[in-house]
């Protein structure tokens, strides 16, 4: 049976895509988290190049409504922010850190979307590139594409495209093994490079989210941001309002949901520098969020029995949705979108140097010899087993 999810046209895992792909070269790391390629720029057989595309899904959408709905421009800067980070945070689950290209494409529909949200999107680009900067991290924009078609693009897409070159000894291959503990990175709060606290969203799940959460009100007044091939009683089917006030952060739940994503790039480049030889694994848990690491594993259990409570953000989709919480833990990170693979003598280290980052951190499971590939999830929400 299909899931709300997939009735609303998205998949959770991208099974269907998986499958498109499955015969295509998996690249000279065939377990890092990224492709990896030779490197094609000076034939140098001891460096590689990563190539990455991603974008912030369906959050411009989102984002569309709440500016139209309060003026606030500041959703523009999340925007960019998400689709920065959904390529570098991947690219750094695979060694990647710094010294990365970027370029934009940015497709809009021009009766929806005006000139000055061009601005604050290039804006926000630069304000993003600064922060990192000031973490030791070196981005260059290359430029870009901003295209009208509003014959395709219904409001707005972001999207970007990042290079780096990069010794071959420096590629992280995922190699997950029987008695690592996986130390968590919370997704919410706020970390210092943040400008205020963070719902812990990122960039997966928002077409759940936003029609989960938020009410039907929005079907009549702006049917330009969703697919109009969806059920209607799918379609903005919650109960809250973009301005209403979640009571536990006194944030509004529209801002809530358009938490710009967390990039864990800083952290990261430092757990490398530091903790390189210890780190059999990082995932990030975006597209298939907490069984993300099922892609990455072969006859091991992972056990994650010690999650994050359950943050505000995704305590009120669960009210709002009605939905399993075996799904939701499948579409959801539920409180921590970063996951790394160790020894256990190193794990407490690298929770400390999280914390100098403002960033919560823990021990939320192992890792188990099995014949099969295997993902147990005990939670309170009660426990979810998930098998290939």
């Amino acid at each position: 049976m299909d899931t709300k999810y997939e009735k609303r046209g998205v998949s959770a895992d991208k099974s269907e895509v998986h499958q498109a792909i499955k015969n295509l070269d998996k690249g000279i790391f065939p377990n890092a988290f990224c492709k990896i390629l030779p490197d094609i720029v000076a034939n140098d057989p001891d460096y590689c190049n990563i190539m990455h595309a991603d974008t912030a899904g369906t959050k411009t959408s989102l984002a569309y409504i709440y500016w139209r709905e309060t003026g606030d421009n500041s959703v523009w800067k999340g925007i960019i922010q998400d689709s920065i980070v959904m390529n570098l945070d991947d690219m750094a689950c695979a060694g990647i850190t710094n010294h990365i290209i970027l370029s934009s494409t940015i497709g809009r529909n021009k009766n929806k979307i005006p000139g000055e949200v061009l601005i604050h999107l290039i804006e926000g680009t630069r304000y993003f590139i600064q922060k990192m900067e000031a973490h030791g991290i070196s981005l260059t924009l290359a430029g870009g594409e901003t295209a009208d078609v509003g014959d395709i693009v219904r409001t707005l897409d972001v999207g970007f495209t990042a290079f780096a070159r990069i010794p071959r000894s420096e590629v992280l291959d995922i190699q997950i093994q029987p008695g690592d503990v996986i130390v968590g990175f919370a997704s919410f709060g706020q970390a210092v490079y943040e400008d205020e606290y963070n719902g812990g969203m990122g960039s997966n799940g928002l077409t759940s989210a936003r029609h989960d959460v938020f009410s039907h009100e929005y079907f009549t007044k702006y049917p330009e941001s969703f697919d109009p091939e969806v059920d209607e009683s799918l379609v903005y089917a919650g109960n809250l309002k973009l301005t209403d006030i979640e009571p536990e952060t006194g944030i509004t739940y529209g801002k809530l949901v358009l938490s710009p994503t967390r990039t864990y790039l800083p952290l990261i480049h430092q757990l490398l520098q530091k903790y390189r030889s210890h780190i059999h694994g990082i995932i990030h848990c975006t597209g298939g969020a907490q069984t993300k690491v099922m892609k990455f594993v072969n006859n091991i259990h992972v056990i994650k029995d010690n999650l994050f409570p359950i943050p505000p953000l995704f305590k009120t989709i669960m009210e709002q949705a009605n939905t399993e919480p075996r799904e939701l833990y499948k579409v959801f990170n539920m409180g921590h979108r970063l996951e790394v693979y160790t020894s256990a003598d190193v794990a407490s280290a690298m929770i400390k140097l999280a914390a100098t980052f403002g960033i919560d951190a823990q021990v939320i499971g192992r890792c188990e010899a099995s014949d099969k590939k295997k993902l147990t999830i005990q939670s309170e929400l009660g426990e979810f087993v998930y098998e290939d």
